[in-house]
């Protein structure tokens, strides 16, 4: 490298620098990080495992010793055990755009897919005997929903979610969709979508995994049937930490589970053979609640407090405009390609980068520090969690990929 290139690297190096510190400086989110146990790590996955709020294991010890350990049994009553599913869900609720009382936390996404995809197909007029899905979903989603449509007699019609539209008729029973492409980051637009889906007289189902908590969703304003989610991303619940289910209150008394369990019935201890679905939300319970897992992520929601959806979605365009910036000037041209949208409208929180090596980089980048995660055959996926995530951690990601891709060539 000549003298005079050396100059001008070090140059737009000090200038993003400077950059970051001053957008760091302006960030009215900076104060969250400290609730949260972070390192000198830049955590780069929460789009695949939230970090752990820092007040987690105190509770969790506390819900272990006392409430467990001690109280036993009396838990469930006096330690608010049994209704966890649905406070916890009015917890979510405002982070999704919901009202209280149409969301139920319990169960995996994939268990939540099925119950919402079946109960779709179940409350479709007659005569509609197709399932649309989204051709380019995670894959659990598409095998469920496969499975699915063979139970219920449906036929299976994957689509691309911009072609969703011209694809739906009198046929159409239900549609499942994602928010945001977990690939590419790439946001698809739920509200125009709903409104066809909803024109056509069949059943929308909403696949948030990678949008909760990460930026507005809307469920209430813009007549969303049926969403599920997961909580161990952006919402930070923990590994493995339960999903949820909403159900939109005008179609509550309609919501035939496929999964009817005890603890989904009228009358839970009355141990009846015959089944009796509760009211309102509980009708998507089904068995005992994973109570550990259940308060950890009850606890990790309260990082929540005084955080509007708003301010995060402003900062998370933010950050991955200047991480996109970042890469521009720090790798060298055409060893990385974007797969994100750059428009705002069509950009979940994510920036996705297709490399030839996207394997090996990925494994040295997080030997110096940066953590992302590889997807084959060749994406390096970085997810930006507003409430710690900084711009100075954006700067050293991109500086130490450019550095990374450069001495690989």
């Amino acid at each position: 490298m000549s003298e005079r290139s050396e100059r001008s690297e070090r140059s737009e190096r000090s200038e993003q620098l400077l950059r970051a510190e001053k957008l760091d400086a302006a960030d009215e989110l900076a104060g969250v990080r400290s609730r949260f146990v972070l390192d000198d790590v830049v955590y780069l996955d929460g789009n695949s495992l939230g970090a752990l709020p820092a007040h987690v294991p105190g509770r969790v010890e506390d819900v272990v010793r006392r409430q467990w350990g001690e109280l036993r049994i009396r838990s469930w009553e006096e330690s608010g055990w049994w209704t966890a599913p649905e406070r916890i869900g009015d917890l979510i609720a405002p982070l999704v755009g919901a009202a209280a009382g149409q969301i139920v936390v319990g169960d995996s996404t994939s268990v939540n897919v099925f119950k919402a995809l079946v109960a779709a197909v179940r409350m479709a007029d007659s005569g509609r005997d197709e399932i649309v899905v989204d051709a380019t979903t995670f894959p659990t989603d598409g095998y469920i929903a496969d499975s699915a449509a063979r139970m219920t007699g449906c036929t299976l019609r994957p689509v691309a979610p911009a072609d969703v539209p011209g694809v739906l008729g009198d046929r159409t029973a239900a549609v499942l969709l994602n928010h945001v492409d977990y690939r590419t980051g790439r946001l698809h637009d739920l509200p125009s979508l709903t409104s066809a889906i909803r024109a056509a007289g069949a059943v929308s189902v909403w696949d948030l995994c990678h949008s909760a908590g990460a930026l507005p969703v809307g469920l209430d304003e813009h007549g969303v049937d049926l969403a599920v989610g997961c909580t161990y991303k952006y919402l930070n619940g923990g590994p493995g930490s339960p999903a949820y289910l909403y159900v939109r209150r005008e179609l509550q008394d309609r919501f035939d589970s496929p999964l009817p369990g005890w603890n989904s019935h009228a009358e839970p201890f009355g141990m009846r053979s015959a089944y009796e679905p509760a009211a309102g939300a509980p009708r998507g319970r089904v068995g005992t609640p994973d109570i550990l897992s259940m308060l950890a992520l009850e606890a990790a929601l309260e990082v929540w407090e005084g955080v509007s959806v708003e301010s995060v979605r402003a900062k998370s365009l933010a950050l991955t405009d200047f991480f996109l910036e970042c890469v521009t000037s720090y790798v060298p041209e055409g060893r990385v390609e974007s797969l994100t949208p750059s428009t705002h409208a069509e950009r979940g929180s994510q920036v996705a980068l297709r490399c030839d090596d996207a394997g090996d980089v990925m494994k040295r980048l997080v030997e110096r520090g940066v953590v992302g995660d590889f997807r084959a055959p060749d994406v390096l996926r970085f997810g930006f969690t507003p409430l710690y995530v900084g711009f100075g951690d954006v700067e050293r990601a991109a500086r130490v990929l450019g550095e990374t891709v450069a001495g690989a060539a």
